[in-house]
């Protein structure tokens, strides 16, 4: 529990949904913890604060349970019982024209491995962020500060100290990066970043469909990168297209017959017209992923430690297993009498997630390039390779269960299992 010379045992630099869930796990064993965003929690619940759409997989989702947040989720949780990916040159996802490369996962195969689970869940990310609001409000062991801001971190032998733009200072043993790409705690640890643009920008909308969805979730590429058709409840989807970042300004300020017009020709015909609902909203592009995960004192996970492509809906999964990672190790830690913050503690956290955050950030730079291209050469190798995989029931499998995160050392939290 929290020494007296401590405000909490953990400071968690954002309150976003990689926060929040990291705040929610160390609450559920008795820990206490900080957090600080720069955001009122009252804004990060706006339509207008974040119009994306997460993809969650399946583990990601059994963590949510078991730290108290998925009775808060569940009514806004569409599952996803298939995936269809094809691959092109033409717009017209849902068509799946003939003699396009094809790839279907279908949930029904790997329901033995996943007690009959979905391939995964699509939530609205101002569903998620409202539900873990309200799981952070029933917690005492937890407390916001928001809005606020960090302006530095500074560490001791013994302790770390936030100092917050406003002139106020907190203590405690750990504190964690986890307030996006611009994270000033990864500035303050001196962790430096390698990364790149991609000169390309997702344009994403929720649109209300003609035909039901059926739970399936289209994939196309296109040569200016991937067309996403992601069911969500209520009969609608959210879309997400990759295009050159000025073709995707364009499209927002488009007027709405206009918009309307690019939409259908890229959508197809199979689920119907689309109507949009809301605003359309733009995220540039790129790959950042940070030289450490830790260092004294100083813990990173989610985009603060790796931000990815939304190729294959990965990102935020990414963040939640950091947060299963870094809770069992900081619990364990303090079960044992260590020092929470040390050293040897947040190495055995950077030794767990590294390989997997690398080879994962790496994967998807490989998918942008080799699915955002024209390339006669390309073009039929990624074409042989989705149809191989496709005739092929073991891989399918194998990256099913990848994409349901349930591959590779597991943390308990999101094998369903409290710490």
């Amino acid at each position: 529990m929290t020494d007296t010379a401590f405000d909490a045992d953990v400071i968690i630099a954002g309150a976003g949904m990689a926060g929040a869930t990291l705040g929610l796990a160390l609450a559920s064993a008795g820990l206490t913890a900080i957090l600080v965003d720069p955001a009122p929690f009252d804004d990060q619940l706006a339509p207008t604060f974040d119009g994306r759409s997460s993809a969650i997989a399946y583990s990601s989702f059994r963590q949510w349970r078991a730290i108290g947040v998925g009775e808060d989720l569940e009514p806004h949780a569409q599952r996803i019982e298939q995936i269809l990916v094809t691959d092109g040159r033409k717009p017209g996802a849902a068509a799946a024209p003939a003699g396009s490369a094809f790839l279907r996962f279908d949930s029904a195969e790997i329901g033995d491995s996943s007690n009959g689970e979905a391939m995964g869940y699509m939530l609205e990310n101002r569903r998620i962020r409202a539900g873990l609001a309200a799981a952070v409000g029933r917690r005492p062991e937890l407390t916001v500060i928001a809005p606020a801001r960090v302006s530095g971190v500074e560490v001791s032998a013994s302790a770390a100290t936030v100092r917050l733009a406003d002139g106020r200072t907190l203590r405690a043993p750990l504190v964690v990066g986890a307030e996006g790409r611009i994270s000033p705690v990864r500035e303050a640890a001196g962790i430096g970043v390698v990364g790149w643009g991609y000169g390309q920008s997702g344009v994403v909308a929720t649109v209300a469909l003609e035909h039901d969805h059926e739970g399936v979730a289209h994939e196309y590429f296109l040569p200016g990168g991937p067309f996403a058709i992601l069911p969500l409840t209520g009969q609608r989807a959210s879309l997400v297209w990759t295009e050159k970042t000025a073709q995707a300004e364009a499209l927002r300020k488009a007027r709405p017959e206009i918009l309307q017009a690019h939409l259908q020709r890229r959508f197809g015909e199979v689920l119907g017209v689309p109507t949009v609902q809301g605003p359309t909203f733009v995220y540039p592009l790129s790959l950042a992923l940070a030289e450490r995960m830790s260092a004294p004192r100083i813990a990173l996970l989610g985009d603060a430690a790796h931000g990815v492509h939304p190729i294959a809906g990965q990102g935020l999964n990414l963040g939640l297993k950091d947060v299963g990672a870094l809770a069992e190790v900081v619990v364990e830690a303090l079960r044992l009498g260590e020092d929470i913050g040390s050293e040897a503690v947040l190495e055995r956290y950077g030794a767990w997630r590294r390989f997997d955050n690398t080879m994962l950030s790496a994967g998807m730079d490989l998918f942008v390039h080799l699915f955002s291209n024209d390339l006669a050469p390309v073009r039929l190798a990624r074409g042989l390779g989705l149809a191989l995989v496709n005739r092929i029931g073991p891989a399918r499998r194998f990256f099913m269960r990848e994409a349901g995160g349930a591959v590779g050392d597991l943390p308990r939290l999101l094998r369903g299992e409290a710490l």
